[in-house]
């Protein structure tokens, strides 16, 4: 899980306006933090199967965002995945 110091830096960092709590731009930086975070536990607990199906949840639904998005608006996308350094 995500501390609050990283969820309120990620917050301020990526919000469109001063209100924004739930944009799809905020929801996929903090899926990509909560990836990061377990991918390098899966690193560790090679076994822990119970997680991992978390994380693959994760990822999809960070798919799915990102999917709407481009369908949205091309250039917030792209600047989007440029900032959180995602390859596409």
């Amino acid at each position: 899980m995500i501390d609050v110091e990283t969820r309120d830096r990620i917050t301020s960092e990526y919000r469109l306006n001063a209100k924004d709590t739930g944009s799809a731009d905020l929801q996929v930086a903090i899926l990509t933090e909560r990836i990061r975070q377990l991918t390098d536990h899966l690193r560790v607990h090679k076994k822990d199967v119970h997680s991992r199906r978390g994380l693959i949840n994760m990822v999809s639904k960070r798919r799915r965002l990102l999917k709407y998005l481009t369908n949205e608006d091309v250039d917030r996308y792209q600047s989007l995945i440029a900032r959180l350094g995602l390859r596409r």
